[in-house]
């Protein structure tokens, strides 16, 4: 979508049909009682549409196109551009009263993503963010937004703009709708994620491309979209109905750039989308329901043991020799980038945050 300024320009006054009539009538010298004559209508219908009381009817332009030889399709033109615009006017007004609604959004920074265009007036903004959203009204979007039935792990140190959220994933979902996948396929994801697990030695500009492939060949979109201020969210799963069939869709934001965190966001996301639950929302602070603690724990220690062995890294650890030399021997023993290994025992207390993240690749994503 283009990043540019636009002024929205909507016409103050549209004449009704009634008025049009009415001065196509005295130009031709004919009283409102002859047309109802000539038309077969009531005096007081005519009276009306000339006061725009009532509206044109198809009946009634084919009447007048006959009376005054002026074609129905102008009469019906004429009342649904006057009808269009007088809705335009009401919601134009409905909208005035509700642009502080569009401030909860970072709409500057979508703006800036060049996910939506910049007005230059208050209400058009709204309308732009509505549209990014499919929904007519700000009261629409609080009753649609429930849709979003997402699985996503956060932090547990920050709170979570919802809103932010909810412009992030309805990103994601635009994208998805543009790109053709072929139906999910769980065995095949299954198997395929093997194959994804021996990209974790490649550069992102060499597995960038087979990542995205090898995904869709299962029937699972992958999606990398830049993350919002405030969002706080490494990645999600979630379902598509498209041409009928289910399509999976793993979005991760690169808020981490190295690839331990990418490549456990990634299997994590992927552990969601195996466990089929295509409904509910999972967040990590979220303890309402055991099954989503259950779900989240269950995705961590499929990604765990997809990137690093439980067997082999507990051997590893028992060894208790940390350096770079032994990581590195340790990784390529595995099959995986020794910036997981790190990651991995960072993650599990035995090494410090501060150590060893040279190993780790940093992440470019165009």
């Amino acid at each position: 979508m283009a990043n540019k300024i636009v002024n929205e320009y909507e016409p103050d006054f549209v004449s009704s049909p009634g008025e049009t009539l009415l001065e196509t009538i005295e130009y031709l010298g004919i009283s409102q009682v002859d047309l109802a004559i000539r038309t077969g209508r009531p005096s007081k219908t005519i009276n009306e549409i000339i006061k725009g009381k009532t509206a044109i009817t198809t009946e009634t332009a084919l009447q007048l196109e006959r009376a005054l030889g002026v074609p129905a399709s102008f009469w019906m033109n004429s009342q649904r551009h006057y009808d269009e615009h007088a809705m335009r006017v009401a919601e134009k007004e409905q909208l005035e009263r509700n642009t502080r609604w569009m401030t909860l959004f970072p709409v500057s920074a979508m703006i800036k993503m060049r996910w939506i265009t910049k007005y230059t007036d208050k209400v058009s903004q709204l309308r732009e963010l509505l549209n990014f959203f499919g929904v007519a009204s700000p009261d629409a979007w609080n009753k649609y937004q429930s849709k979003y039935k997402e699985l996503h792990r956060k932090s547990y140190k920050y709170e979570v703009d919802q809103y932010a959220l909810a412009a992030w994933l309805r990103r994601g979902e635009l994208l998805a709708q543009q790109i053709e996948c072929k139906p999910y396929d769980r065995e095949r994801f299954k198997d395929t994620l093997r194959k994804i697990r021996r990209l974790t030695l490649e550069n992102s500009d060499i597995f960038r491309e087979e990542l995205y492939k090898l995904c869709l060949e299962s029937g699972v979109i992958f999606l990398i979209v830049p993350e919002l201020p405030k969002i706080r969210v490494s990645g999600v799963a979630h379902w598509l109905t498209m041409d009928k069939a289910d399509k999976a869709v793993i979005q991760l934001s690169l808020r981490h750039k190295t690839d331990d965190h990418f490549w456990f966001s990634f299997f994590h996301e992927s552990a969601h989308i195996l466990q089929e639950f295509k409904k509910g929302v999972f967040v990590d602070e979220s303890r309402k329901r055991e099954y989503e603690e259950d779900l989240e724990r269950k995705a961590d220690e499929f990604a765990s043991e997809m990137l690093v062995p439980a067997v082999a890294l507990t051997k590893f650890i028992k060894n208790a020799d940390f350096s770079k030399k032994a990581i590195s021997a340790f990784a390529n023993q595995i099959g995986v980038s020794p910036g997981i290994v790190v990651g991995q025992l960072q993650h599990f207390g035995c090494l410090p945050y501060s150590h060893c993240n040279e190993l780790k690749r940093i992440l470019e994503w165009k």
